[in-house]
């Protein structure tokens, strides 16, 4: 019986051995690296093409104070530089903000505008506001400089971007500065 009880332990052992080193050399620290390498390139791709999630900076307005000589309700403002919608400021909303009753969409498009008061870009936000419908007296906007085919979501502006949303019926679009573009 002990004479069995060895040459089973040997032979588990063995396999044990055997079945490490074969992991080892199919999973060493290149191929570690070359998986690693995979996953990390193929989330940039992904981020890249998914549209972006701005709900939390389209409800607020600037606190350092921007000197704006062009009323916000006209096309040719200057955060209005890659907008294509109708205007929450003549919808019964601010440039920044919706109107009541409706609902910021959970994602956006961005665009990168110039201020003609200090020469600056910045980078804007632009978020559909959903769940109204929409008013005949809004001003519509084209002004889409810098637009990407549909394959860049991110930069895409003809989208129905409310489709995120449970309230998907479109009703104007606000800009907001997110930050200065470096």
């Amino acid at each position: 019986m002990k004479r069995f009880t060895n040459i089973l332990t040997q032979s588990i052992d063995r396999l044990a051995d055997s079945g490490v080193r074969s992991a080892a050399r199919g999973h060493g620290r290149r191929s570690f690296l070359e998986k690693t390498s995979r996953v990390l390139l193929g989330a940039a791709v992904v981020g890249a093409v998914l549209p972006f999630d701005r709900r939390v900076n389209a409800a607020t307005i600037r606190a350092d104070g921007d000197t704006e000589t062009l009323p916000e309700d006209i096309c040719s403002y200057w955060r209005h530089c890659a907008l294509d919608g109708f205007l929450c400021s003549t919808a019964g909303g601010t440039s920044s903000s919706c109107p009541p009753g409706s609902t910021v969409s959970a994602v956006a498009w961005i665009g990168t505008c110039t201020n003609p008061d200090d020469g600056k870009d910045y980078l804007v936000s632009y978020n559909d506001c959903c769940g109204k419908p929409l008013v005949d007296a809004s001003t519509y906007c084209y002004t889409s400089q810098g637009e990407r085919p549909g394959y860049r979501m991110g930069l895409y502006n003809d989208i129905n971007w409310c489709m995120a949303n449970t309230e998907k019926g479109y009703h104007c679009t606000v800009a907001v500065v997110v930050s200065a573009a470096k």
